[in-house]
């Protein structure tokens, strides 16, 4: 690649990163997107998902606890793969920290098709399960999802391993909106580390099929995820990042529904749950894929529920962990999971089963722990000032990375606000 000069370099395709780059090529901004993974068809299948969520030591990692954590390397990110749930945004938090996007939340809410799921997609196991929860007192409603539903027809299944129907939104359509206004992206680009001269950032290197490149800009901006982006300022020169982090711990629930009651082909998973602020939790129901129940039946040893998918109700619990550990410079995670977040979980669970009980399911156990989207390793106030710059000139960070106090709630919604932030403070439209 020639040394092109571009106004912007969005390093990761991520909610943040894809929503900088779209706004700034909106704005008739020079804009190049460098991609670690791959950027083709979207086929929804098993095989890729493996290849770009589940690689061990890439894109699937495990704490020293043998907790595991995955994240999408590919176009879009882990939004290709995620659950489509916009949790409200953390407004008093950011405030905080000079931060004020409730304009850009309520453009995204505007822009993107947020709301709860209409009558028709509600399935039976997740109306049992929300009149449940009611039953027994818990403000279960139904949660806005980030869906297309004009676009979705009964026969379809949910995109768990990516929407070829591109009903679940993901942040892959807001690249294609950059590419139509004119950005340029890169994929199987993994940037090595920002180029700064005179301290500023003039722009990156990266390996593509093997090969060393450079490509230089006005700004860096460096979203490659609360795991990648640390990785990258490390070698860039900044340290300290990727220390004391949250990863939202999970743990899900499950029991053997009534008779009467089976699991549909297109269950939504994350349809419906309650908030639980005070106590540091969400629960939420969550049908999963069939090989997904499989492996966590398996994990805990409930052989006896190994090939009974379709006869499972579950519910999640995602609690709000305390910061700690570290991310390696070899972007793995090293995090114990701490004894009030694990009491947390437990507390969800015990509610978990009541509810699953109400509902009439039967053989209730639950699985093994897991984590998603980390985030706090960058964080505003800390490594970044309101602008969500580095103390490099010209380099800003934009992605979960930047959140800086925990909150164990997806973050999509939240992102995009961010994103739309700074693409109004690069052009010179909000200080």
């Amino acid at each position: 690649m020639s040394q092109t000069a571009y106004d912007a370099i969005v390093v990761g395709t991520g909610p943040g990163g894809a929503t900088v780059a779209r706004e700034l090529a909106r704005r008739n901004k020079r804009v190049l997107m460098i991609e670690r993974g791959p950027g083709g068809r979207i086929r929804g299948d098993l095989r890729q998902y493996i290849a770009e969520q589940c690689v061990p030591g890439r894109s699937l990692l495990f704490t020293e606890q043998g907790l595991g954590m995955v994240r999408g390397i590919t176009v879009g990110g882990s939004s290709l793969f995620y659950y489509a749930t916009a949790f409200p945004v953390p407004f008093e938090m950011l405030d905080r920290y000079g931060i004020d996007i409730r304009e850009e939340v309520a453009e995204a809410r505007r822009e993107l098709p947020v709301a709860p799921l209409k009558e028709a997609m509600i399935t039976p196991a997740t109306r049992r399960i929300m009149e449940a929860a009611r039953d027994l007192g818990y403000a279960w409603r139904k949660l806005d999802k980030i869906m297309y539903q004009d676009r979705w027809q009964p026969d379809f299944g949910f995109g768990y391993y990516g929407d070829p129907h591109d009903v679940k939104w993901s942040s892959r359509m807001f690249v294609r909106d950059a590419c139509q206004n004119g950005a340029v992206l890169e994929t199987g680009a993994r940037v090595e580390r920002v180029i700064v001269e005179k301290g500023t950032a003039i722009g990156v290197r990266y390996r593509q099929n093997g090969v060393g490149q450079k490509a230089f800009a006005g700004r860096v901006i460096v979203s490659a995820g609360g795991i990648g982006s640390p990785a990258i300022l490390r070698r860039t020169g900044i340290h300290g990042v990727g220390r004391r982090f949250f990863f939202d711990p999970l743990i899900s629930v499950c029991g053997e529904s009534p008779k009467d009651l089976k699991k549909q082909p297109n269950e939504i998973p994350m349809s419906t749950g309650c908030h639980m602020e005070d106590e540091g939790y969400v629960m939420t129901d969550m049908a999963v894929p069939d090989i997904l129940d499989h492996l966590f039946a398996a994990q805990v040893l409930r052989f006896d529920r190994l090939f009974q998918s379709k006869r499972t109700l579950r519910i999640m619990i995602k609690a709000r962990d305390r910061l700690g550990g570290r991310v390696t410079d070899g972007e793995g995670v090293r995090k114990r999971l701490a004894a009030g977040d694990k009491q947390k979980l437990l507390k969800g669970s015990a509610r978990a089963k009541a509810i699953l009980e109400r509902a009439g399911a039967k053989n209730i156990y639950k699985t093994w722990y897991l984590a998603a989207h980390p985030g706090g390793t960058v964080k505003l106030g800390e490594h970044l000032d309101a602008r969500l710059a580095t103390r490099i000139d010209h380099l800003h960070v934009c992605d979960c990375s930047v959140i800086p106090e925990p909150w164990g709630l997806p973050p999509t919604l939240t992102l995009v606000g961010l994103g739309k932030h700074l693409a109004r403070i690069l052009s010179n439209e909000k200080k």
